[in-house]
């Protein structure tokens, strides 16, 4: 139930559908009654559809007319809405009236969806917002305080403490730390970031304590960028809106022109008496109005939409599934859109004394005790193995982690961390790392002291014999009595860990042949298993551009486009320079789509002539701004959505040739005399009925 707070607000926000909706319910109740026999109660609903549904039309109607010196279709439409009412009345042909109030309820719909489109561009700039902070942390005059973003100053210095966003953009001047920056850049990794190093609003700070200083002003900051550019981008007028409103205006003109003439000229020319002309000018603005026209387009549109939904595509404007059929280029997003966003172990390279599962063990032993996403995806690819969780854990932040297993120290890190406890690295894995890197996969080390540790106090884990130990180096496989798999697993919670600076590797660290490496794991965002064949696709559908575009360094992106066959790339963007490519691609193609997923794609989103977004990967910001939704994530849906596209298309040119057709056959009727009104109405409805019906052809697949 409804309380009436909630219905005020309803009502409020949703205005011009309720308004729709009530015009067409007086509509049908006042053509009931009519139908039924019952003049007056027809004659009394019918006027309340004109009103309520016509009001909003005619209000910018006059305003046009007054204020620019305009005519347009919705005037248009409300002097034959009009005209029919009082043809109606005056030859006791009420049914008329019902045409009228026809007319009237299309304009009243179209008005409801014209309220939507601005709604959602409200809604997407809000969402914008919520990214921004409201607070910041400041220290002056030796103490904190929280201050309002507003009254931050040039040269502040602001705290961030582990799990905050970054109030604003500012530079670290003390202090060291991972930066989740996937909402602004698209990165799929954090990133390090120590004194010197600039960091954005918006992103989200990892585990170590920073202090900023302030050096541009909040409203110069990245975040507050981008939503500016969401607004410019969704506010802009493509060519081909202006072309239609001038159309518009221009046959409105037209129309209103010939009616003028058509009820003036022949009485003075002795052709038509006054009653006569006035009959047929009144006649011509009903069976010349637009409303066959409109039909060509909406309920193909309108049907294309219905077939997107069951397929799991959001058609949010059903202008842009018209669009859709005269993409040239289109611009993807690389993480999130053509890979998964989700970090997976690719490759498990060991060296001959191991096996793969004795190297993953091992680092999942220590990583089970990180918070890194490349720790996360190792423990995920070890979820079925039999290991034990570290102790007397340390982490060394953007060099590797250090942990105690079976009393024998286990390391996992870059190869230069790892350098420093092994002597030599082997030659071959130094070559296929590089092979991997080259792949833009993140390779990660792991390497093992030989020499028992001595460490008291890890239970039954560190009761291990050496025999055990000497078995395990070789490869073989230790299992673990079903009671030592209860006390110490890999489900074992996460347990604070110390962390040092990256310069804290002590003597304690230093190189001794007790140490070995086990081998390398390579780990990657992965890409959709789809992503290939839909590009493939996309080309044999007529796409002359396939583009890349990312936050991610060169080598990665160059990588990942080889493997699905990109024709362009474009790397280490940050959210202006994809709208700047965007643009440039305009020039070029005139009709690009934009396919993304994050906050940092939303002007790219908004900029490009059709916004595709990634349903359940996607940030609320790029499913507002965002003109089609792949609800599924699914990005082979996007060649279903280019052919409605192009389906819708060719319906509405065979539609537009059948009401043009009618409307000049009525015309010509009209002035021959041959027609009279109630010929001209049901040539006029015919031809809307017919090209209605034939708009929902394409609700079938």
């Amino acid at each position: 139930m409804l309380y009436p707070e909630r219905l005020h607000q309803l009502t409020k926000e949703h205005a011009d559908t309720v308004a729709a909706l009530v015009c067409g319910l007086f509509l049908f109740c006042g053509w009931f009654a009519l139908h039924l026999g019952f003049l007056g109660w027809a004659l009394l609903l019918l006027p309340i559809a004109y009103v309520i549904g016509g009001y909003e039309s005619a209000r910018e109607g006059l305003t046009t007319l007054i204020k620019e010196k305009e005519l347009d279709v919705d005037l248009l439409m409300i002097v034959a809405a009009l005209g029919a009412a009082g043809l109606g009345l005056w030859r006791r042909e009420y049914y008329l009236i019902i045409d009228g109030a026809i007319l009237i309820l299309i304009f009243a719909i179209s008005g409801a969806l014209e309220g939507y489109a601005m709604r959602r561009t409200e809604r997407s700039i809000q969402s914008l917002m919520s990214l921004t902070q409201d607070t910041a942390r400041v220290v002056r005059q030796d103490k904190e305080e929280v201050i309002t973003i507003a009254q931050l100053q040039l040269g502040d210095e602001i705290i961030v403490k582990p799990g905050e966003l970054i109030p604003t953009d500012a530079v670290i001047i003390e202090g060291y730390s991972t930066l989740n920056q996937a909402a602004i850049t698209g990165e799929s990794l954090p990133i390090e970031k120590t004194v010197g190093d600039e960091v954005f609003a918006g992103t989200l700070n990892g585990y170590g304590a920073l202090k900023l200083k302030l050096h541009q002003p909040p409203e110069s900051s990245l975040i507050q960028r981008v939503i500016r550019l969401v607004q410019q981008a969704q506010t802009e007028t493509p060519p081909s809106q202006q072309f239609i409103e001038r159309f518009e205006r221009g046959y409105a003109r037209v129309i209103v022109l010939a009616g003028v003439l058509l009820l003036i000229l022949p009485p003075f020319l002795g052709y038509w008496d006054w009653e006569t002309s006035i009959y047929r000018a009144l006649t011509f603005l009903v069976v010349a109005s637009p409303c066959a026209l409109m039909a060509a387009i909406m309920p193909t549109l309108l049907s294309g939409i219905a077939n997107g939904a069951k397929q799991g595509i959001l058609f949010k404007n059903g202008s842009q599934l018209e669009m859709m059929g005269k993409v040239r280029a289109i611009a993807f997003d690389k993480t999130g859109t053509l890979t998964t966003g989700i970090l997976e172990v690719c490759e498990v390279i060991p060296t001959s004394e191991y096996t793969k599962d004795d190297v993953l063990k091992a680092a999942a032993s220590v990583e089970s005790r990180s918070e890194h996403p490349l720790g996360e995806a190792i423990v995920k690819a070890a979820k079925n193995l039999d290991w034990t969780a570290a102790t007397e854990v340390k982490a060394f932040p953007g060099q590797g982690i250090i942990g105690i297993v079976n009393n024998q120290e286990i390391i996992a890190g870059k190869d230069d961390f790892v350098k420093n406890y092994v002597v030599d690295l082997p030659q071959n894995l130094i070559e296929i790392a590089s092979k991997f890197e080259l792949q833009g996969k993140t390779v990660v080390w792991i390497g093992e002291n030989e020499e028992e540790t001595g460490t008291e106090g890890q239970g039954d884990a560190g009761k291990r014999s050496k025999e055990d130990t000497v078995r395990r180096s070789k490869g073989d496989t230790v299992r673990r009595s079903q009671q030592d798999a209860e006390n110490v697993s890999s489900a074992s919670p996460p347990l604070p860990i110390p962390v040092s600076p990256p310069d804290s590797i002590t003597a304690s660290s230093s190189l001794s042949a007790s140490y070995q490496v086990l081998g390398i794991i390579a780990i990657a965002d992965t890409v959709r298993s789809q992503a290939g064949t839909t590009i493939s696709h996309l080309k044999k559908l007529g796409v002359e551009q396939i583009v890349m575009l990312t936050g991610d360094n060169q080598q990665t992106a160059e990588s990942v486009a080889r493997e699905l066959g990109v024709d362009r790339v474009y790397a280490e963007l940050l959210p202006e320079d994809k709208l700047h490519v965007i643009r440039r691609l305009q020039q070029e193609y005139k009709t690009v789509a934009m396919v993304g997923d994050g906050i940092n794609d939303a002007p790219a989103l908004a900029q490009a002539s059709v916004g595709v977004a990634m349903g359940t990967a996607g940030s609320d910001v790029a499913l507002e701004t965002a003109d089609i939704v792949l609800m599924a994530d699914r990005l082979e849906k996007i060649e279903v959505a280019m052919r409605l596209g192009k389906r819708a298309q060719a319906i509405v040119k065979q539609n537009i040739t059948i009401a043009l057709g009618f409307i000049v056959l009525l015309l010509i009727g009209n002035f021959l005399g041959d027609i009279n009104l109630p010929i001209g109405v049901v040539g006029h409805e015919g031809s809307t009925v017919l090209v209605t019906l034939s708009g929902l052809r394409l609700l079938k697949n």
